[in-house]
Parts: structure tokens; sequence; C-alpha cells
């Protein structure tokens, strides 16, 4: 076949013909616009992660009261003004209680270490062993509880320490190994709710006598279910009496 006369001749180890270069330009702006919008997109697809905090390799000082039950917690002063003290979860390392490190410690004001953990206003430490030291203060003193009546919720039973920020999101079948080797270990189990605003609501998940409820809950973690319970707050935190035989999985 004899090119036309009119083609520009392109040899590719030389400076290409002016025509030539004008249309390479163009399929290369081409191709960048094409790759921008498709990042565009795909960064659009993707749900935004929820602001939580984990400050992994940092490590605090805190001071408060240790509660034992229905969780291991440390009241913590919100300052002057009468305010309630603001109840923080308290885990190990690991996927680990703090149920050991704590025992025998109620109503004992101490001092610890650990690395702050925290979202959507609820906080916990996870505590460094052998760090905690009693101050030689007793406190009776407990953030008053409400009795906020016989609800039924649908949510999502979560591992405290990886929702609130350990891990992101920390929630949902993905999650849901995990989950339930941090619950079996100790780790307090949230039960996450979303109000008809779509505002979401955590609860402590504890027996009907305030007790642990661990192992009863692992069938449903990280799966659509519907608990009816007696619902209490107590300051900051919210706790949810159930039984096993009160979930219910949703389809």
């Amino acid at each position: 076949m004899t090119p036309r006369s009119d083609e520009p001749l392109y040899v590719g180890y030389l400076q290409p013909p002016a025509p030539v270069a004008r249309r390479m330009r163009r399929i290369a702006a081409l191709i960048l616009v094409l790759a921008a919008a498709s990042a565009a997109l795909a960064a659009a697809g993707h749900s935004r992660l929820p602001a939580s905090v984990f400050e992994f390799g940092t490590t605090r000082t805190f001071e408060g009261v240790v509660v034992e039950s229905p969780a291991p917690m440390l009241l913590v002063s919100r300052g002057a003004g009468g305010l309630e003290p603001s109840a923080w979860l308290l885990v190990a390392p690991g996927k680990h209680g703090a149920g050991e490190i704590v025992q025998g410690l109620d109503g004992e004001r101490v001092r610890l270490s650990g690395t702050l953990i925290a979202r959507d206003g609820q906080t916990m430490i996870e505590v460094l062993r052998d760090s905690l030291t009693p101050l030689g203060q007793k406190s009776t003193d407990r953030p008053a509880t409400v009795d906020l009546g016989r609800v039924t919720l649908a949510g999502e039973i979560v591992d405290s320490k990886c929702y609130l920020g350990v891990m992101n999101p920390g929630e949902s079948k993905s999650h849901r190994d995990c989950a339930v080797r941090c619950i079996s270990g100790g780790a307090p189990p949230l039960f996450v709710a979303a109000s008809a605003s779509g505002d979401r609501m955590q609860m402590l998940l504890v027996s009907p006598d305030g007790g642990a409820l661990h192992r009863d809950v692992l069938p449903y973690v990280a799966e659509p279910v519907e608990i009816s319970g007696q619902l209490e707050s107590s300051g900051d935190l919210y706790v949810l009496h159930t039984t096993a035989a009160s979930i219910r999985r949703l389809s």
C-alpha cells in the first residue's frame, strides 16, 4: 500500500511532525482527564470512616475512681461546677478486658497509664499492665442511674475496643471474627442502634442483674439484630439489660 503524499511520516526515534505531536497531546490530555474523573468517582463511592481516635504509641496518665461492674470503668472528673464524672471504659492491651487489672479495686481512686480511645462521645483507656497505683482514697459516689424503661431496638452488636477506635470502622460482617475474639477476651460488648434521625446510640450490653454478657452474645455479633431489654443511663453511659433469648436476627 502506497502512503498518501500529504500524510506525515512518523519515525519513533525522531521528533514527530507537528500534526502528530498535536494529536498525541490531545490524546494525553484526554487520558489525564478520564483518569482524574475515575479517581473522583471511586473516592465518592467509598463511605467516610468515622471520626474515631486511637492514640497508638502515645501513653498518658489518668486519675479517677475504679468501677468494676457492670464493666471495668474509670470515673474521670469533668471539672468544677458539680458535673458528674464521665465513665471511661477500661480494657487491657491486645484482645483482653481489664477485669483482672482492676479486680478488688472497686471504689478506689487510682492513677494509671494507658492509651486513649474515643468515638462519638464515648471514651476508653487501654490500660498498661502494672501501671495502676491506688491512691489510698475510697469513694462511694456513682453517677445517678435513670431508668429509661423497656425498649426494643434494632442495630448491631460490636466489640467496644475496636468500634471505639482501635479498628476503623470496627463493625459489620468484615470485622466479625475480630469482634468475636475481643468480646471472648473480655472487651465489653456494645449495642449500636440508629435513631429515626440517623444518630447512633451506644449501649453497654449486660445481663438483667448487671453482670457481664460476653459469650452469650457471640452468635449475634456483627449481624443486624433486634434486642429487647431494660434501658438505663448512668451519667453519660447507656446500659441495656438483656438476655440472649431477647436477641432476634433481622432478615
